[in-house]
């Protein structure tokens, strides 16, 4: 199978390096917004992390004339009516940090007791050739608890205070290499995957 160019349509450092991870074992050459200077800003306008996605292949494919991954991911919270979803990166506002969002988060759930913190990461994945057509189309979940502080310094976003019952341990203490299995991400991944290998199979 020959080797197959992907972009990332990504500016997050840390959301490349998982996803680096992630798509290491396969023969793909990739890269990121940052390795590309003339990459566009895409405004996020979708209601659905697929909405986003989408956009964020599909533009940014069109502007660069290449593959691009369009990845759009977040946490819901059910106490919060699925908040932030969509808005995680920017919950706590304008400069909005990981730091700031988490604090928001603590604080609209500080009320909230244990049994009533459900919450699930989602990962969408969109693929988009150099006019724009979409080929591959896939999300997944995981599904954890909120706690009332942060343990761990992994990870990154609202990991820190996101449990995985199973291990009763948040994604700051379970580290890469047990994310890149149980992730929103590395989930969403294992759809991605046997797709795209078969699309590269069939551009060969």
């Amino acid at each position: 199978m020959k080797e197959f160019s992907l972009t990332l349509g990504t500016n997050n450092a840390k959301k490349r390096k998982e996803l680096e991870r992630l798509l290491a074992p396969y023969p793909i050459t990739l890269r990121s917004l940052a390795d590309i200077p003339n990459s566009i800003e895409v405004e996020e306008t979708g209601t659905t992390f697929e909405e986003n996605a989408i956009l964020k292949a599909r533009e940014q494919a069109l502007h660069l004339n290449c593959w691009v991954l369009g990845e759009d991911s977040g946490i819901s919270v059910e106490a919060l009516d699925g908040a932030p979803g969509v808005y995680s990166a920017r919950f706590s506002g304008p400069g909005a940090t990981d730091a700031s969002n988490n604090a928001l988060l603590l604080e609209k759930l500080k009320d909230v007791p244990a049994g009533k913190r459900t919450a699930w990461y989602t990962c969408h994945m969109a693929l988009s050739d150099p006019e724009g057509n979409i080929h591959i189309n896939c999300q997944d979940r995981c599904y954890g608890q909120i706690l009332k502080k942060e343990i761990g310094s992994g990870g990154f976003g609202y990991d820190p205070m996101f449990l995985l019952p199973e291990y009763n341990m948040t994604f700051g203490e379970l580290g890469d290499t047990v994310k890149s299995v149980l992730s929103h991400r590395a989930r969403a991944n294992r759809k991605f995957v046997p797709r795209l290998l078969s699309l590269i199979g069939k551009l060969e």
